[in-house]
């Protein structure tokens, strides 16, 4: 889901008002983590299509997915004195340095898709994103459904998100915490292919070099079981069949996937959040009280189920 490069700076502003705008316009100041993903542009694109229909004036920058980039982007809207920040943080650790400058410049800060562990809350007015955690305990509760008359043992590779973030944490453990109560699950390997598809592929294959007997993949997010599912069907095996595979995200290419019957089990994880912060950005600006978490809506897909949505897929 083409990329919203940004140079070497990680900082590619959309819009043209300063901070305060003039025209009264509320400036707000994204930092994304980058393109890695179906997903994620998807997400960008939503994100800079709700705000201009909101009329708010948006500051985009990609941060190539370093941190460092996100970090100088924050710094540079403080500069530029926008009313609020939203950012995707790149990774959960390492923020409340830029954050309490955010604070100290007296800018609201709302955390979007993706979580911090700052022990210090008061550091955002409020975090929109999904459940991860929950995600990976429906990939899990999937797979003990599937096996529940099996005595066998079941061989599980992981190919884990960008080391760090938040996703890649919360969805191995949510999984984790599902499979582990009954024995005859087994984690042989799991490794992170960083959300992309290239990843994705290089690292299902080295797990199928060293071992043979493969039952399940679950790859936090299409495009790394997209990736795999390439890996899969180069060594002469059979992706759906021969190894079962459950992703998260549910994008149209994935959802291809599944209803291909390559794909046995999709959670989603909805990017299409734009509107939800355009509302909060408004309210915060505004000096309302906003709940400090707000869950977006998400379900799963079977393979019958995608053959369904499909058509009408936004992502």
């Amino acid at each position: 889901m083409t990329s919203c490069g940004s140079g070497d700076s990680g900082d590619s502003s959309v819009g043209s008002s300063g901070g305060g705008a003039n025209d009264g316009k509320i400036v707000m100041g994204f930092a994304q983590v980058g393109a890695e993903s179906g997903w994620r542009t998807a997400n960008t694109k939503d994100i800079q299509e709700t705000a201009k229909e909101a009329g708010i004036d948006l500051k985009f920058s990609d941060a190539q997915q370093k941190q460092e980039n996100q970090i100088k982007a924050i710094r540079s809207y403080i500069q530029q004195k926008v009313d609020v920040i939203a950012f995707s943080p790149v990774v959960e650790s390492g923020w409340d340095t830029v954050l309490k400058e955010v604070q100290n410049a007296k800018i609201p800060v709302i955390l979007t898709d993706r979580a911090v562990d700052s022990q210090d809350t008061s550091l955002y007015k409020t975090f929109l994103g999904s459940d991860f955690i929950e995600e990976g305990k429906k990939a899990g509760q999937w797979l003990v459904d599937q096996y529940k008359d099996s005595k066998d043992d079941v061989n599980i590779v992981q190919l884990e998100g960008t080391t760090g973030s938040a996703p890649a944490n919360d969805r191995k453990s949510g999984f984790e915490e599902i499979v582990k109560a009954d024995p005859k699950f087994h984690i042989i390997a799991s490794q992170s292919g960083d959300f992309t598809r290239a990843k994705g592929k290089e690292v299902m294959e080295a797990f199928l070099k060293s071992n043979p007997d493969i039952d399940v993949l679950w790859a936090h997010n299409d495009d790394m079981g997209l990736g795999a599912i390439e890996a899969i069907e180069g060594a002469g095996k059979v992706p759906g069949k021969d190894i079962k595979i459950i992703t998260a995200d549910a994008t149209h290419d994935g959802m291809q996937a599944l209803a291909d019957g390559k794909i046995n089990f999709i959670v989603e994880c909805n990017p299409l959040m734009g509107k939800q912060l355009m509302e909060l950005a408004k309210k915060v600006v505004n000096g309302e009280q906003v709940p400090q978490r707000v869950v977006t809506e998400e379900t799963t897909f079977t393979q019958e189920q995608a053959k369904e949505v499909l058509p009408s897929r936004k992502y």
